[in-house]
């Protein structure tokens, strides 16, 4: 049995357990997309391992965001849904939130960059969000969610350091464990922190032995330092295609779950990403975005190098890619 790496926290002082997730997946049961696993013998030869790909790609709104945004918005009073909702997001989680609140008939407001992806802008809008546009260099996105939560009476929902987010997030480790059984190792995209805690309690839990490890990009590491100095870092408007990992730190929630769950953190160069990106597409034919990438190419650039014959788990968080970026592939 792998032991959690680090000394500093202990389950109880933990904001999120496995009993959370298993709730998350009641909820969640019939509403969320159970989705597939994918495989590659081009994969599997060319790493020596067997490799498992989780597509929460094909989820609902296009990333595992909408596990997390549901489960929170399920669980407000009466009160809470009708005053309605708020969040700060690049995209996917902005996305997330729309759906899930047009499901529960609650408005839902969101602080999204002028920068963020036009296909996830236009998706968010669509599904019935009202947007309040900002520039991530010169406002902060939680200090301004937060003057019109105040203002308008909106429960705030954050995309990642929020104990409901987490446990929707640890479905998709907690599926990929039923799906194909133990793994050796689990690789997770790391952003705000959210699917990597929530996956890592799901693989305490059901698979003892695996070792959890977040990836994020090489610009963007303060989740990879936070992880090796066992204090907090932080990281301001990194320069990465992988908008979904531009995060400025780990949560106060999501921080004590990695270091209490997770094995090891690694970084890979947006330029390694890319040349995931074009592989995925063209050998397993799915369309996955910069940051729902970020696990695979850990492990298909050999940044991390695992053991021949292991089993190893892969999760592909979205696939809500801009279509100028694919044509700059």
């Amino acid at each position: 049995m792998i032991a959690p790496s680090s000394s500093l926290t202990n389950a109880a002082e933990l904001s999120v357990d496995y009993a959370d997730v298993v709730a998350a997946a009641d909820r969640l049961e019939g509403v969320a997309h159970r989705t597939p696993v994918l495989t590659s013998r081009t994969v599997d030869e060319r790493t020596g391992c067997q490799v498992f790909f989780k597509g929460e790609n094909f989820q609902r709104t296009g990333s595992f965001k909408f596990r997390g945004a549901y489960n929170a918005i399920a669980q407000l009073t009466p009160e809470q849904k009708n005053q309605g909702v708020i969040t700060y997001s690049s995209g996917n989680h902005a996305q997330a939130i729309a759906l899930a609140s047009k499901l529960l008939g609650v408005a839902a407001h969101v602080v999204m960059p002028t920068d963020a992806p036009d296909v996830k802008r236009h998706a968010t809008e669509e599904y019935g969000a009202t947007l309040h546009l900002y520039d991530r260099t010169t406002t902060i996105r939680e200090t301004l969610a937060q003057e019109l939560a105040t203002q308008h009476h909106l429960t705030l929902i954050p995309p990642y350091d929020h104990p409901h987010v987490i446990a929707g997030q640890g479905t998709v480790g907690k599926e990929l464990f039923e799906q194909v059984g133990e793994l050796d190792y689990l690789l997770v995209c790391c952003g705000g922190g959210g699917l990597l805690s929530g996956c890592a309690i799901a693989a305490h839990q059901l698979a003892p032995n695996c070792r959890v490890l977040g990836v994020e990009p090489a610009t963007a590491d303060d989740a990879t330092r936070s992880f090796h100095s066992q204090t907090l870092q932080t990281v301001h408007n990194p320069d990465t295609i992988a908008d979904g990992a531009r995060t400025p730190s780990l949560g106060t929630l999501t921080f004590p779950l990695v270091l209490h769950y997770v094995y090891d953190m690694v970084t890979v160069p947006d330029r390694a990403l890319r040349n995931t990106l074009v592989f995925l597409l063209e050998r397993l034919k799915v369309v996955v975005e910069p940051t729902g990438a970020l696990a695979a190419t850990a492990l298909l650039e050999q940044i991390f190098q695992p053991p021949a014959g292991t089993k190893i788990g892969v999760i592909l968080s979205g696939g809500n890619i801009d279509r100028a970026l694919i044509a700059t592939l």
